[in-house]
């Protein structure tokens, strides 16, 4: 009889049961540990790795670049405008333009420099210096009739100096002048011309209008 079997049957004794357990996986822990393993020494090196870039940047007083994103590029600097030189404001031409003074509307339309004689071979007169002609037209604005006198009027050169029209030489030119005492009708108008003897090379300033010898005038810029 065998101990562990006490009733051994018919056929003998019956060999006892053992039961199989299969063996444990040794891989899986030890995979899960290196996996664990390499997972710290990347972080260390990464870490590692920042702060020496960060110890490097301080050490030289700069922070580390950083690439421009795509999207928006640093943009140039821009240069200081420069100053810009004062422009000097041209004086005023006053040819073409109407002013008025008093009952008269005056027009100058042009300057003619450089003239030497004036009227005809009968009855004329030379220059002084040189004539300047200017060309006028007088409108009377006012409700009765005016006497435009060519003696009421001044010229000023660029070194402030007044030169009265000169009677003489607009006498010389007759009716070519049209501009000594000549009486102007309500709503009518003349074109004269008044004659100043000035210096040669002069440069003109001015020209001073009066509708008579004691109103107050009205100034017209000249070219030069």
């Amino acid at each position: 009889m065998h101990p562990n079997n006490p009733n051994p049957g018919p056929y003998g004794p019956v060999p006892p049961q053992v039961h199989y357990q299969p063996p444990r996986s040794k891989g899986t822990g030890a995979g899960k540990g290196c996996l664990i393993a390499i997972g710290v020494a990347v972080g260390l090196f990464v870490v590692l790795g920042a702060c020496g870039v960060l110890l490097s940047a301080s050490s030289t007083g700069t922070t580390p670049n950083t690439a421009a994103s795509p999207s928006s590029p640093a943009k140039a600097a821009q240069p200081a405008n420069p100053t810009q030189p004062t422009k000097k404001s041209a004086p005023v031409n006053g040819i073409g333009r109407e002013y008025r003074d008093g009952k008269f509307a005056f027009t100058v339309t042009k300057i003619k420099k450089g003239v030497h004689r004036v009227g005809d071979q009968y009855i004329g007169q030379t220059a002084q210096g040189q004539f300047v002609l200017v060309y006028v037209t007088v409108r009377n604005i006012g409700n009765e009739a005016r006497t435009f006198d060519s003696s009421s009027q001044k010229l000023t050169d660029a070194q402030g100096r007044d030169f009265d029209a000169d009677s003489g030489a607009t006498i010389a030119m007759g009716d070519q002048s049209n501009a000594f005492l000549k009486d102007i009708n309500p709503g009518n108008g003349v074109k004269g011309i008044l004659i100043f003897d000035v210096p040669a090379g002069v440069k003109l300033k001015s020209l001073e209008l009066h509708d008579s010898p004691f109103s107050g005038g009205v100034t017209i810029s000249l070219p030069g």
